[in-house]
């Protein structure tokens, strides 16, 4: 966070001192629609699904030419996903996890959202055209740092042993009989298993218009790909791609030439 403060405090002393021939400052917030992937088909990371989340930031535009600049962003992004219905169960009693075999999966049906909360910092090229209404595409790399994560847990179950849920889990205690179900509502903090660092690459588009002599609003729609394997232990836990859609609305503030 401290590094972060630094690059936004350097972005702004840099606004005001450079001679590029336009410069914007400003702040954003909108919706972002993440998308959790998995690049295999361990049970425990595939068939997630997006939804919805929170972005909001600042950032500093730099002209370059009157139509080519560069664009630096910092961002608080919601990332992540939910995946709701038969899936697999991460955290069993102390008790039920003894009696299965190393490696064994145990299933239930219940709601899973996975919560991944970044502070993002977008660099790109940024090129733009019109007159009272400005248009622009931009694209460039990104580096996010994970504030915190957690899965959000909610339902009642019985567990299984097949995905199809068609074998469940006999109860000690009662021979012939099912275990009864069990509730699912939790919020478990998972970012020790996750990497405190993620790469990528962003672009989109936007239009902005003028409404003061110096201030101007801005829409903006961006998508976002990260390369980086989220989870620590991929052998085990699986291997997700974070990405997702940005919309944001955004004020700038015209402090250049």
């Amino acid at each position: 966070m401290r590094k972060a403060a630094f690059l936004l405090l350097s972005l702004c002393i840099f606004a005001l001192s450079s001679k590029s021939q336009k410069i914007r400052v400003g702040v954003n917030a909108g919706i972002s629609f993440p998308d959790l992937r998995s690049n295999s088909d361990n049970e425990l990371s595939k068939d997630y699904t997006s939804r919805f989340a929170s972005v909001f930031g600042a950032f500093a535009d730099f002209g370059i030419s009157n139509n080519l600049s560069i664009k630096a962003c910092i961002d608080y992004a919601g990332q992540g996903g939910k995946r709701n219905g038969m899936q697999p169960v991460t955290n069993l009693p102390p008790q039920l996890a003894s009696m299965l075999q190393p490696g064994q999966l145990v299933y239930a049906v219940f709601d899973n959202t996975s919560v991944l909360n970044y502070l993002e910092i977008p660099v790109m090229v940024k090129m733009e055209w019109g007159n009272s209404l400005h248009f622009y595409v931009n694209l460039g790399p990104y580096a996010g740092f994970l504030l915190n994560s957690y899965q959000k847990t909610n339902g009642n179950s019985r567990l299984y042993l097949d995905k199809g849920g068609s074998m469940p889990i006999p109860d000690p205690s009662n021979p012939g009989q099912p275990l009864p179900p069990m509730p699912f509502n939790a919020k478990t903090d998972v970012k020790s298993s996750l990497k405190n660092m993620n790469f990528g690459l962003t672009g989109g588009g936007g239009i902005s218009k003028n409404i003061t002599k110096s201030g101007e609003l801005v829409l903006d729609v961006r998508a976002a790909e990260g390369f980086t394997t989220i989870q620590k232990n991929p052998q085990t836990d699986g291997k997700s791609h974070t990405g997702g859609l940005f919309v944001t609305l955004g004020y700038a503030l015209l402090i250049g030439r």
